[in-house]
Order: structure tokens, then C-alpha cells, then sequence
């Protein structure tokens, strides 16, 4: 038998949003999760973001600069060198993280420009390259840059993701989204080659040579490899809802318990 309930109990008036106390029952969560610094995840991004920046550096440096920009690799690679960039300066001073719909897509574009590489590029005859080759003393530079952006930067990238940063921030209608610079990217180096005719380095990547397989080759390539890139990113927006967080912080309640007295 339960206790009646007494009926003179006063009434407790209910606190207006506004008022101090009731600011915790409205806030959104991420504005009450505990803020610290991460020195570590802020040291590993920047050196990340200084990598990718240095390999772009020596692309450009060996080859054409308007070339070697115009390459998705070395673009998805600048991005990834800025998102870092940003993600180690918050995680330095301890502010939120970057969306991730920010960092989702630059794990995304570096992925997808490596896995394109290794599967399609790396056999290629003749050889691929962003510069056409080099020579003379700094002939070893360019496959050491080609090698960092296609292989270190990728796997460092997937490794910040998963061992420092917090798991399911991304959402499936996101991978619809990142689809967009991919098909930007098609338009331009469609558009690029129009503009060149005859020059030697009027597509940059062979299976995009319209002058080879013309238009409706080229589009039945890209809609393959916007099919698998789609796949990828839906892959990857799966995973990050599955995978188990590796940040935690412990909670700052303001209340420190303390040994009776006596």
C-alpha cells in the first residue's frame, strides 16, 4: 500500500527559461559538455596541416603551379591542411570541435583522392604524375611529396579521426552534400580542357581525357566513380556512428568530496 499523497502541499512554481537555474534543462549538450584543452590532438593535427601543406609546396615548387593546384589530390590536400589547422587551434584552447560535416568531407576527399591513386594511377602507362616528372638533384623530392599525399596524409588523417575525435557527427544527408565538390571538380576540368586544346597537360587524369575516350566515355567514368565515392561516404558516416568514442573527459562539477571531520 503506497501513502496517500497530502493535498496541502504548497505549489512550486515552475522557473521561466530565463531564470539561472533552468538554464542547464534548455541548453543544447554540446554546451554543457566540459571544455578542456588537448595539447596532444592539438600537436599531432598541426604537424599534420604542416605536412600537407609542405607536400603541396614541393608539387608546386617542381612543377607548373596552376598545374599542380589543379589537381584533386593537391585541392583535397589543402583542405585537409586547413581543417587541421582550425581543429588544433580549438582543441589547443579548448573550444568545441570543428562540424562534422567539415571534417567528415576533408577525410572524405583525402580517402577517395588516395584510393583513386593507388587503383586506377599508380600502374598507369606512362607513369602519372602531377609534374610530369623531374630531374637532376631534386628528381627524389617529387615522388616523396606524391608519396605523402596520396599514402601519409590519408593515413594519418583516418587515424586522427578515429583515435581524436569524437564519434557521430555526422549525418547520412551529409554524404548527399560532399558530393557537390566532386561534381565541381568534374565541370572544371571539363572546362579546363576546353580551354586548352593541344596543350600536353589538357586533362590531368587519363581517365578524364575526353580527347581519348570522348564525352560519353569520360561521363560513364565519372558516374562510376561518383557511385563509389557516394558509397565511401555513406561507408563513412556508418562507421562514425558505430565506432567507439576515444574522447572522454571527466566531468567538472564544481564539487570536491572531502572526508568527514571528527
Amino acid at each position: 500500500m503506497t501513502a496517500p499523497i497530502p493535498r496541502d502541499l504548497p505549489d512550486i512554481p515552475a522557473l521561466p527559461r530565463t531564470h539561472p537555474a533552468s538554464a542547464a534543462l534548455f541548453a543544447p549538450a554540446r554546451a554543457v559538455v566540459p571544455l578542456v584543452r588537448r595539447p596532444p590532438a592539438a600537436t599531432y593535427r598541426l604537424v599534420l596541416a604542416l605536412l600537407a601543406a609542405g607536400a603541396v609546396l614541393v608539387e608546386t615548387l617542381l612543377g607548373s603551379p596552376v598545374r599542380v593546384l589543379s589537381h584533386f589530390t593537391v585541392q583535397s590536400a589543402l583542405l585537409l591542411a586547413l581543417v587541421t589547422l582550425a581543429s588544433a587551434r580549438r582543441a589547443w584552447s579548448a573550444r568545441h570541435p570543428l562540424p562534422g560535416a567539415i571534417t567528415g568531407a576533408a577525410l572524405l576527399y583525402v580517402i577517395t583522392a588516395s584510393l583513386v591513386h593507388h587503383i586506377l594511377l599508380a600502374d598507369a602507362a606512362p607513369r602519372f604524375s602531377m609534374t610530369d616528372g623531374t630531374a637532376g638533384t631534386a628528381g627524389w623530392l617529387e615522388p616523396l611529396a606524391a608519396h605523402t599525399l596520396h599514402t601519409v596524409l590519408p593515413i594519418a588523417a583516418l587515424l586522427d579521426w578515429l583515435l581524436l575525435t569524437p564519434p557521430a557527427r555526422t549525418r547520412l544527408r551529409q554524404a548527399a552534400t560532399w558530393m557537390l565538390y566532386p561534381l565541381a571538380y568534374l565541370a572544371f576540368t571539363l572546362i579546363r580542357g576546353e580551354l586548352l586544346p593541344g596543350s600536353p597537360a589538357r586533362y590531368l587524369y587519363p581517365f578524364l581525357d575526353v580527347a581519348r575516350h570522348g564525352y560519353r566515355g569520360v561521363l560513364a567514368n565519372a558516374l562510376l566513380l561518383g557511385l563509389a565515392f557516394y558509397a565511401l561516404a555513406v561507408l563513412l558516416v556508418a562507421l562514425d556512428h558505430t565506432r567507439p568514442n576515444p574522447v572522454r573527459h571527466r566531468p567538472k562539477t564544481g564539487f570536491r568530496l572531502r572526508p568527514p571531520v571528527g
